[in-house]
């Protein structure tokens, strides 16, 4: 089950023929029994939680003396107003709900248990007192009768803080929350405890209440949006591809061509009409245009070069787009794949944020400075929300790679039947049921490498946001040069983990094993993985602009004219990053099937070569893509080598290595000649960054090339 293996092994394994759907066999058994056990940890969590009174807590709320609303409690030792009998008083009523100390997650205002809100706003001693007697609901301290009220001197310390707003029970929680919206923000943010910025969240409530309406309208029209994106993709993607390559490159020329001309236009400009104050300022920006405009030229001509050679392979990514558009017409539930991880995460997380509330009452009562009750767990017991947090990350990726392994699973099924006509009635639900049935160790196995490192990152995010400004310049470049090392890792680990799942639902192996094989096929096939990468992601991300462009407008179109609420940019943001979301869950998901396809056409082209009995599996478009490079590589000749390396699945290794090495060198010093236009703190931090990610991230894939090559066996001929 081990990662590590022998070379003799490897070569064995690499040898291996894929029999894609043939065996069916469970994968990664003890993955999956350790995280049923972490889950039923997860589970003595939330009973324990409950179980210790915090659920009586969390949901009918108690008063500052350690009392549960709405029922008889038992005395306290050496805790006054303990023990009291609040049967008749079920909701919990704070005198000053608006003073809040947010930073310590802590309420300032005294909680007392009453038996009913103010509907009303009380503005007087009177109006509270008039309340009482009329409602019974006492809203001053338990030691100030409502006789009392106007005329004992402890009235502005014991009552409520005057004017007291008007007020409403929140469902099933038993709160009084303020029902002014200025008011209810900061009172979210005593529910929440995890806010610490409350001006934002004011407005950002204040905006949502405003314009609900329009926002749930921009949302669904985001939702339409993508799905129409999704269908179009597929009858402009060769058109597309060439625009986008085009404006690019025009991009990249004019931006060149304009720096340039800068540069001239202030060189010939005269230095005698320059003020003496203002001539070294002069200077200083007459080189800085031409740092800029060297580095500008550096990287167009890098950028022409690099397209220049893969020109020929951007055919295979519009081929892997036109593809895909067809699984999506053959498996239409792909489209709603999103909808059902988006309601599986939202389930755990409100699970999870129940149980963390749970926790956050759990405990034995102590008696804080103010005199008021908190309760805070002691002894190991204490540790919990460490493994809970855990359990945050760890089910949230095993449900994302759930999602990613009934894609590859339907898609493998698509792409592997060759006659489309016997695919199952519902392929994902079939991908599934194997999922269930055989792979969800794998799924546990890969979610859990994810876990361990998006942990760290998360540490040391948390640390660099709590001394910042407290720490010099070299800790603040320690640590985010190992923040984003870490990130690196973990989109590398993605990408593999997404094709180790593909692998697995072909051969129903399992993760370490896939994720070799996986690893050995992109590896051989780096330049077009790089062409797909770039082309195919760049395509999704501007359809993910135009959709939010698109929302955005039409956002600022109609809350132009909401006149009551003027300052509209905070919804118009909430309205944008929810069209991201929308549009990245959608496109996602075809970025997906692109890869999975393109992990089976390598594997096609691998092992299989047109011949009776090696026929291709491939669709009629990668066939005529296939066609068209035999031709070339007899046009080119007997040991052509532009046009003929199209088609053959791999590159021989040492050149595939030298290729690699050559594009790693041209990074490094792009990167440190843009670096050298940084001055100072910014030059160091800039540096040591693009240093760390080359030794840590383009070294190790350049020798692990050069390994996997020595391990690679003789491509297949094409006859």
């Amino acid at each position: 089950m081990g990662c590590c293996s022998s070379a003799s092994s490897a070569a064995q394994s690499s040898k291996r023929e894929w029999k894609p759907l043939e065996d069916r066999s469970c994968t990664d058994i003890p993955w999956l029994l350790l995280f049923i056990l972490f889950c039923i940890g997860m589970g003595f969590i939330c009973g324990f939680s409950i179980a210790t009174g915090a659920a009586a807590r969390l949901v009918s709320g108690y008063d500052s003396y350690g009392n549960i609303c709405g029922q008889k409690n038992t005395k306290l030792e050496a805790i006054p107003n303990s023990g009291m009998d609040h049967t008749q008083r079920k909701y919990v009523f704070f005198l000053d709900p608006c003073n809040l100390d947010l930073i310590n997650r802590k309420i300032k205002s005294v909680a007392l248990c009453v038996a009913a809100c103010p509907r009303q706003e009380l503005k007087t001693l009177s109006d509270v007192q008039k309340f009482a007697e009329m409602n019974g609901s006492a809203l001053c301290s338990y030691n100030l009768k409502p006789s009392e009220y106007t005329t004992s001197s402890k009235s502005s310390v014991l009552c409520p803080k005057l004017p007291v707003p008007a007020s409403a029970p929140i469902p099933f929680f038993h709160r009084c929350a303020p029902v002014n919206i200025s008011c209810y923000a900061k009172f979210a943010e005593a529910l929440i405890t995890f806010v610490s910025d409350n001006s934002v969240l004011h407005r950002l409530i204040s905006g949502v209440m405003t314009n609900k309406e329009i926002i749930l309208g921009l949302c669904l029209l985001s939702l339409v949006l993508s799905m129409i994106l999704m269908v179009i993709i597929r009858y402009i993607s060769r058109v597309l591809v060439w625009i986008l390559t085009i404006l690019v490159i025009l991009g990249a020329l004019g931006g060149t061509g304009v720096l340039w001309w800068l540069y001239a236009k202030q060189r010939r400009s005269p230095k005698e009409t320059v003020i003496p104050e203002q001539l070294q300022i002069a200077e200083d920006n007459l080189r800085a245009l031409l740092i800029y405009a060297i580095s500008a030229t550096v990287f167009t001509v890098i950028l022409f070069l690099i397209m220049l050679v893969m020109r020929k392979r951007v055919a295979l990514t519009i081929a892997l787009f036109h593809v895909a558009g067809k699984v999506f017409i053959h498996l239409p539930l792909l489209v709603f794949q999103p909808f059902w991880t988006f309601f599986a995460l939202v389930l755990f997380w409100v699970y999870w944020i129940m149980t963390l509330l749970f926790l956050g009452t759990t405990g034995s009562a102590v008696q804080n400075d103010q005199g008021f009750v908190e309760f805070k767990i002691s002894g190991p017991l204490q540790y919990m929300w460490w493994y809970h947090v855990v359990g945050l990350i760890w089910i949230s990726e095993f449900i994302l790679a759930c999602q990613q392994m009934t894609v590859a699973g339907a898609v493998v099924t698509y792409y592997f039947t060759r006659d489309k006509r016997n695919l199952p009635f519902t392929p994902i639900l079939a991908s599934v049921n194997r999922l269930i049935r055989y792979h969800l160790g794998t799924v546990a196995k890969g979610s859990f490498i994810i876990t361990l490192v998006k942990i760290p990152r998360m540490i040391l995010m948390y640390i660099h946001s709590q001394l910042k400004g407290k720490e010099n310049a070299c800790a603040r470049c320690v640590l985010k040069s190992c923040i984003c090392c870490l990130w690196c890792l973990e989109k590398c680990l993605n990408y593999l983990n997404q094709n180790a799942y593909t692998a697995t639902a072909i051969n129903s192996t399992n993760f370490c094993t896939s994720a070799k094989d996986a690893f050995v096929i992109l590896v051989e096939n780096a330049l077009r993985v790089a062409t797909i990468n770039t082309v195919g992601d760049f395509m999704l991300f501007l359809g993910k602009v135009l959709i939010v462009c698109s929302t955005g407008l039409a956002g600022i179109m109609l809350l132009n004219y909401q006149q009551d609420y003027t300052v509209w940019v905070l919804p118009l943001i909430i309205v944008c990053l929810f069209a991201f979301l929308v549009a990245h869950c959608f496109l996602s998901i075809y970025e997906m099937v692109v890869d999975v396809l393109f992990l089976c056409f390598a594997i096609d082209t691998k092992y299989n070569d047109g011949s009776p009995g090696r026929e291709f599996y491939m669709d009629k478009v990668l066939m005529e893509f296939v066609e068209n490079s035999r031709k070339a590589m007899k046009e080119a000749g007997k040991g052509g080598v532009a046009d003929a390396r199209e088609l053959k699945p791999m590159v021989g290794g040492d050149e595939e290595v030298a290729t690699l090495q050559e594009f790693h060198f041209h990074f490094l010093s792009l990167s440190v000649f843009t670096d050298c236009t940084s001055s100072g703190e910014a030059f160091v931090i800039c540096i040591t960054q693009d240093v760390l990610l080359f030794l840590f991230v383009c070294l190790p894939i350049t020798w692990m090339a050069e390994f996997l090559s020595q391990l690679r066996p003789p491509s297949v001929k094409v006859s």
